[in-house]
């Protein structure tokens, strides 16, 4: 694999000293379409194109627009000197080893090639496909036809919008244009992945199937587009049954890029305190035995779990200021009817009955909750994606990566969150990096013991919500024995006692209630209960896999490990998101909390 600096992914090191790293998320534009292109319909693909580059990035300024080219003749050229003019990076995802590939061009080709893979920021090579070899590739159309279906694949599960100059007929033909455009809408290639290796995502509308369908002619004959196209014309395409064609994006996929663009505008305005306090996976990494794409994954974790933590301060402030409002507001009640019927007493309760109010109405104008929910699963999200890439875990099918692990099923919107992913693990994905070094590292790291690793970390978390648990259980009985004692006080003596004592019972006993009544909704609202089993699960799931790691005795048997951990990890988080996206804070919150 032939790489330079990486600008389709994350900036990993400051540009300069004092200059703070760039946290943009790109937003990758892939190509695939024909090489006979007609000269005559050129200018006018230029102008689609650009068109629809320029309106990617005027519509998401938060994002670097970036460009995925294979290179080939004619449509893949065509894209990539645009994406130079405009100044945006090209990444040149090569199908085979270089020096096969460029047997497809003529000499006049070959320096055009040369010319725009100097200019692109990166250059991949993929490896060759399970059973194919350089001899098989150089003298078989199919071997080699293998190696451009591996690269349309490739190029799918990496970008945000596949831009497709095609003439909207599927030939059949292995890894051409049709075939691509396929499989990005079904996840469907056929002689190439095995039917079982449809996802759950080919089922449900997520974010994966767009493609912008810029309709062109081939230069031979027969090559008008498909009846019903006409040439020149341009749309959104997606697997949408009963619109699939639109002049705008459709918005369930506009849902997702507006929450990417939003994560990426504010890791970039917090870059320099990123910086300055990020808590990097790579610490503790061996120097030189890990992939260096690494360091893209681990860019966009240290973003995604600092925002998370800003933002869960904010969760955490919200939902305390609020019910120590809502008690105040309530004890000054009871104050105004039981002991003090002042305007003094009326003003405090109107005043905290708004603080409360206002308070979540702050949170819920910053959407502080959703945030917090949203950067922690795409932290976590990215910290099982890192973990295997160090380890050189895969899928075991040659369609699915890191990302289609990633909330599978789940709410539409939070598609966006599979929409980073796919881009921060572009290099490492290219080909598995198989070292001890790395096997080490993660079970170091990762797993970890009773002090470190995510062992560590359930663990000190198990027993902080137990903790926690159990003060809410405290004032819980506390205040089932304040209030029976008060009632057998006022049963038994009550008719002997003074308006002067009997009042100041009543009074007590109805605080200790309301105290015990907002302490349980506070309980509610944060999941207590809830998350503790949710911890102690994942320190027994991440116990057994320290165990059986240890016990392995292969490489390969560790790695299948790790697989089925990550993949327990990421469904933990994805039921993490759904128990506390239940007790969110809305509107009606603050108004009930009022």
């Amino acid at each position: 694999m032939e790489a330079t600096t990486n600008p389709t992914a994350f900036t990993a090191a400051p540009a300069r000293e004092g200059v703070a790293r760039s946290y943009a998320v790109p937003l990758v534009v892939a190509v695939t379409g024909h090489r006979d292109l007609v000269p005559a319909e050129l200018p006018l693909i230029r102008e689609k194109v650009r068109e629809c580059l320029l309106g990617l990035r005027n519509d998401y300024p938060g994002r670097l627009v970036a460009v995925m080219s294979a290179l080939a003749d004619g449509a893949d050229r065509l894209v990539a000197h645009l994406a130079l003019e405009l100044g945006m990076p090209l990444t040149v995802v090569l199908p085979m080893p270089r020096a096969l590939y460029e047997a497809d061009f003529s000499a006049e080709s070959l320096n055009e090639f040369a010319h725009l893979c100097q200019a692109a920021g990166d250059v991949f090579e993929l490896p060759l496909t399970k059973g194919n070899s350089a001899e098989a590739v150089t003298a078989q159309d199919r071997a080699r036809a293998l190696q451009y279906a591996s690269v349309g694949v490739f190029l799918c599960a990496h970008c945000h919008v596949l831009l497709a100059l095609w003439d909207g007929k599927d030939n059949g033909q292995l890894g051409g244009t049709g075939q691509v455009v396929r499989f990005h809408h079904d996840d469907v290639m056929p002689d190439y992945a095995p039917p079982t290796s449809v996802s759950l995502l080919s089922l449900t509308d997520d974010e994966s199937d767009l493609v912008y369908h810029v309709v062109c002619s081939r230069d031979r004959q027969g090559g008008e587009p498909a009846p019903g196209l006409t040439p020149m014309s341009s749309f959104w395409f997606t697997r949408d049954t009963e619109n699939p064609r639109s002049s705008e994006m459709p918005e369930r996929h506009r849902r997702v890029f507006v929450y990417a663009n939003e994560f990426s505008r504010e890791a970039q305005s917090f870059a320099a305190v990123i910086d300055r306090e990020r808590a990097s996976l790579l610490a503790g990494a061996p120097a030189r035995s890990l992939p260096s794409g690494l360091a893209d994954i681990d860019q966009a974790f240290c973003a995604a779990d600092w925002l998370a933590i800003r933002y869960q301060k904010r969760v955490a402030l919200a939902l305390k200021a609020g019910h120590l409002c809502a008690l105040i507001a309530a004890a000054g009640y009871l104050s105004y009817t039981d002991l003090h019927s002042t305007p003094t007493m009326i003003a405090l309760i109107l005043l905290m009955m708004l603080a409360a109010v206002g308070i979540n109405w702050l949170a819920v104008r910053g959407a502080w909750h959703r945030k917090y929910l949203d950067y922690r699963t795409l932290a976590e999200g990215l910290r099982v994606q890192f973990y295997w890439a160090a380890a050189g875990v895969t899928s075991g099918n040659v369609t699915k990566f890191a990302h289609d692990n990633c909330l599978q099923m789940r709410d539409v919107e939070l598609g966006w969150i599979r929409n980073v992913m796919r881009v921060a693990g572009t290099e490492c994905d290219v080909a598995p990096s198989l070292t001890p070094e790395g096997l080490a590292f993660v079970r170091r790291e990762w797993i970890g013991d009773n002090e470190r690793g995510q062992l560590g970390y359930y663990q000190r978390r198990s027993a902080q919500r137990s903790r926690e648990t159990e003060l809410t259980r405290r004032i819980g009985r506390i205040g089932i024995a304040t209030t029976v004692g008060a009632l057998i006080a006022l049963l038994f003596i009550g008719p002997w006692l003074s308006a002067q004592w009997r009042t100041p019972i009543v009074y007590l006993m109805g605080v200790v209630l309301l105290l015990v009544g907002v302490r349980q909704s506070y309980a509610t609202s944060r999941a207590e209960s809830e998350l503790i089993r949710q911890y102690e699960f994942m320190h027994r799931i991440f116990r057994n896999a320290r165990r059986r790691v240890d016990e392995a005795d292969s490489d390969a048997e560790r790695r299948r490990i790790l697989k089925l951990l990550g993949d327990s990890a990421l469904e933990e988080h994805a039921e993490w998101i759904l128990i506390h996206r239940e007790r969110g804070i809305e509107e009606e919150e603050g108004l009930r909390l009022g």
